[in-house]
């Protein structure tokens, strides 16, 4: 099989199948031409084989072949030439990689201009400002992407030449002018790189296409595909389409078209449109755009054909499709089509509708699939607090919903510098372009002056789930002096705006923000969900006071699966109780603390297991090492040194350099802690047990499960075993009759040597939970505290490792730990129950691992709830696939 296809050739497969050899864009043009008979330009692909050849060893050996045979095939489908100086056949050369990834890599329009197809332009049209507006705008394109000049330096003379002219629009411009730009441009190019423009159109066509395969690698490229975990070595396609031309005349145009709003997911046609223009002037923002709608009023033919075009892709792809499509001369031509992005909202929406559709008639599973967890991140966006009060600035297009607030930065380097040192940062430019996708990944929200609602700053900021406002046009910036003005209102970098991306409002100062309500369609899809994932993976939620426990089965928890109850001790009330229990100079103010902390402890034990009754709550004794209690040693040490130390504060200084330890992480904590302290896990015992005991007699259904941090071994637990049942039976929860409590006792698996002897430690434990934090740390040697900040990004850079092990946990490595723990553990006791808490327990990329391994349960946080019942139903049916 060869490296190139037309357009129109015959595939064993539909083409719209066949991503993954000719890139997305690929297959939808060849889906629009050979199955669906749709007014494409005729062009062809060349395959992402052929970049992946191309990254590996240079330009494949053959591929100067195939392409000038399919190119002399396009020339004499179009009955023209490239650099014909009569009658020029001119194309474009487009990337598409299998996933998409807008803007992120490059595009060169008009190639084939010369000096000599420039006069058979003008001919051929009838049109010498237009023959030169093309060779203008294709010698800025391949000077930027091809022979790298800078974007700024080439946009030079065109400005000079505006403002000379007297114009702000560079449609403006006469044919002299733009002849006389043109030879400016030329002469520009060969001052920058020692060469003249390229004039073969061969060779043009050679380092479009290489730009096109190197721009797979380009730093904003890579760091989408990082944000959106797309593989690197995927590679790109190239597309070569013949061009046609939105900016003929007054019966021309271009636009980008929805067949549904991306936003909010109504019925209906969405996009923007430009009389007279380009497609790279519509998604650029250079000029601001009119409503697709308009379309209707002034070319109503075209309009009824494209409404048309739209019902058909849509019911072709049942999905919502965007496309770009152009008018030359009054003939409608397609462009490009793909299953459109969209805000989390309008995917919710789509996917309900969709199953009710009588043409698209999606099942509930394909409605489910359809959601991600961005999609629900981003209907828990904030809003600005109903009541507050606003001084609007300036009222832009609400591009992306949510709102955001932050200081003023006008780059994306500067905003990628301030978010590192940990400020709220709003990014501000005039337009966005790709090279800004670092700093908009960074800031809180992004604002632009131009642009409409399908330009680089909304569609990038859609997909990410960012707050964005664009196109407000009363907006004048100054980026160089760090300021920016409305009207008579001037603000400087580092000032605080607020931002709605759904009203487009622009407010000066902190406006507070309130999360928004989900949208009804949410709590349909995760029913679905529900019903998906039936008994095979439930969902907990960590929990440690009574309004997250309410919150978490608000939204849907099934209890709780980590109740950490070091957290109870860290209030201002609490922890000068913790701290009397670490100095006590005897038994007796040992105990007395430790009375204090059980009245304490019970009260919220009461409050959680009423939130969560009748459902499982795992109750982790005390985890971390004591010296996380007291004040830190170096503090106190200064402190002692320039002004002295009260008594309490020398005796706090002492205890801190007792229990300070080298590693703390590997230390004195967790079950050892118990063994060095035996009367604090009986404390803490006995305040869950008469808690539930309370609850019981009033009615309720406590259901307790009490968990035994960091155990290595089966001696280890069995000991700690021992003293929860002492004090269980201390209680009365285990005597007969109605006060009669169930409780299950288990461990925390969170070493490799826990997982390694499960099947022991299974004898003495009713239930496991994997603790895959200190799991991770320990089987990867990482310190997370260290390597996250210094080393990660670096390793990540270097494809070291496929992804953060913090966040997405290893299946070849933690994740086999847990599958062979789960294993081992029930080859032993075959009820066990097992399950996983913490940070990776909400990550849609780890439940999938922990749902083939076997767990009965996952836990996270109580908002990642919904994206854990969602993650969960598409485990359940990767794993059916």
């Amino acid at each position: 099989m060869g490296y190139v296809f037309d357009f129109d050739h015959e595939h064993p497969r539909p083409p719209m199948e066949l991503k993954s050899l000719l890139g997305g864009k690929g297959a939808n043009l060849a889906e629009m031409t050979s199955v669906l008979g749709l007014p494409v330009p005729h062009g062809f692909t060349i395959s992402t084989d052929a970049c992946r050849a191309y990254m590996a060893e240079g330009w494949p050996d053959g591929l100067s072949d195939e392409v000038e045979s399919h190119l002399e095939a396009l020339q004499e489908k179009m009955g023209r030439r490239l650099g014909d100086p009569t009658d020029p056949l001119l194309v474009s050369v487009r990337s598409g990689a299998q996933f998409s990834m807008p803007g992120m890599m490059d595009t060169v329009l008009n190639l084939g201009m010369n000096d000599a197809s420039v006069a058979g332009v003008a001919k051929q049209t009838g049109d010498e400002r237009f023959a030169f507006d093309s060779y203008r705008r294709f010698i800025q394109m391949y000077g930027r992407i091809v022979l790298g000049i800078s974007g700024e330096t080439l946009d030079e003379p065109l400005d000079r030449a505006k403002e000379a002219a007297g114009v702000t629009n560079d449609a403006a411009l006469g044919a002299g002018t733009l002849r006389e730009l043109v030879e400016e441009l030329k002469e520009l190019v060969e001052t920058k790189t020692g060469s003249p423009f390229p004039q073969d159109p061969a060779d043009q066509l050679r380092g479009a296409i290489e730009a096109v395969f190197s721009s797979w690698n380009s730093p904003r490229a890579v760091a989408y595909r990082a944000r959106e975990r797309i593989a690197d070595d995927l590679g790109t396609a190239v597309n070569v389409q013949a061009m046609v031309f939105g900016n003929r005349d007054d019966r021309s145009g271009t636009g980008v078209g929805f067949t549904r709003d991306p936003a909010t997911g109504a019925q209906g046609a969405y996009g923007d449109f430009l009389v007279n223009a380009q497609g790279e002037d519509v998604v650029a923002g250079i000029r601001n755009t009119e409503p697709l709608s308009a379309l209707s009023d002034r070319f109503p033919e075209i309009y009824e054909e494209l409404m048309d075009i739209f019902a058909r892709l849509e019911a072709h792809y049942r999905d919502m499709c965007d496309t770009e499509f152009t008018i030359e001369q009054g003939k409608l031509w397609m462009l490009q089509t793909r299953v459109g992005k969209r805000t989390g909202r309008a995917a919710l929406r789509m996917a309900v509708d969709m199953v009710s559709d009588a043409v698209i008639k999606l099942s509930t599973t394909e409605a489910v699939q359809r959601i991600t967890a961005d999609h629900i991140d981003q209907v828990l966006h904030p809003q600005f607090k109903e009541g507050s009060s606003l001084e609007v600035l300036t009222k832009g297009l609400g591009a992306s919903p949510g709102a955001a607030v932050g200081e003023i930065v006008f780059s994306a380097d500067e905003a990628a510098a301030r978010a590192a040192e940990g400020h709220d940062v709003i990014l501000v430019r005039s337009e966005t372009s790709p090279e800004d996708v670092h700093g908009m990944l960074a800031a809180k929200g992004v604002l632009t002056a131009r642009g409409g609602l399908v330009s680089h700053a909304a569609v990038v900021a859609r997909g990410w789930g960012k707050p964005a406002v664009v196109g407000a046009e009363q907006l004048r910036i100054d980026a160089k002096s760090g300021r920016l003005t409305v009207g008579s209102r001037t603000l400087e970098a580092g000032e605080v705006i607020s931002i709605d991306g759904t009203s487009g409002e622009v407010v000066a100062g902190a406006v507070e923000l309130t999360l928004a309500e989900p949208p009804a369609e949410l709590e349909q899809i995760l029913s679905w969900a529900d019903e998906i994932r039936g008994d095979k993976l439930g969902v907990r939620a960590n929990a440690d006071n009574g309004p997250d426990a309410e919150n978490a089965r608000r939204l849907g928890a099934e209890g709780i699966g980590l109740c950490r109850t070091e957290h109870m001790f860290l209030g201002e009330e609490r922890l000068p109780i913790v701290r009397r229990m670490i100095l006590a100079k005897g038994e007796e103010e040992e105990s007395a603390a430790l009375e204090e902390l059980r009245v304490a402890q019970k009260a919220d034990f009461i409050e959680i297991l009423a939130a969560m009754d009748s459902l499982p709550v795992v109750v982790r004794l005390l985890d971390p090492p004591l010296h996380e209690f007291l004040p830190d040693v170096e503090t106190l040490a200064v402190k002692q040194a320039a002004e002295g130390l009260s008594e309490e504060e020398e005796r706090l200084l002492e205890a801190a350099r007792s229990w300070r330890e080298v590693n703390p992480m590997l230390g004195t904590r967790g079950v050892r802690l118990g063994v060095m302290k035996p009367g604090l896990y009986a404390m803490q015992v006995r305040a869950l047990m008469e808690a539930a005991l309370e609850r019981a007699r009033a009615g309720g259904h406590p259901v307790v499960e009490v968990m035994i941090p960091l155990t290595i071994s089966r001696n280890e637990l069995a000991l700690a075993r021992s003293w929860v049942e002492e004090a269980i039976e201390a209680t009365g929860a285990a005597g007969d009759g109605g006060g009669r409590i169930e409780v299950a006792i288990g461990t925390m698996i969170e070493t490799p040597r826990a997982a390694l002897v499960a099947n022991e430690i299974a004898q003495v434990a009713d239930f496991f939970s994997f603790g895959t934090n200190d799991l991770t740390q320990m089987t990867f040697g990482f310190s997370r505290d260290d390597v996250e900040g210094r080393m990660m990004s670096t390793y990540l850079d270097k494809g070291l490792l496929p992804a953060n092990p913090f966040e997405n946990v290893d299946p070849d490595g933690v994740g086999l730990l847990v599958r062979m723990a789960v294993e081992k553990g029930r080859s032993m006791k075959p009820e066990l129950t097992c399950g996983v808490c913490g940070e990776h327990g909400g990550d849609p990329q780890s439940i999938e691992v922990f749902y083939r391994a076997g767990l009965d349960y996952v836990s996270c946080s109580p908002f990642r709830v919904p994206i854990a019942r969602l993650a969960a139903a598409h485990s359940v049916l990767a794993g059916n696939s």
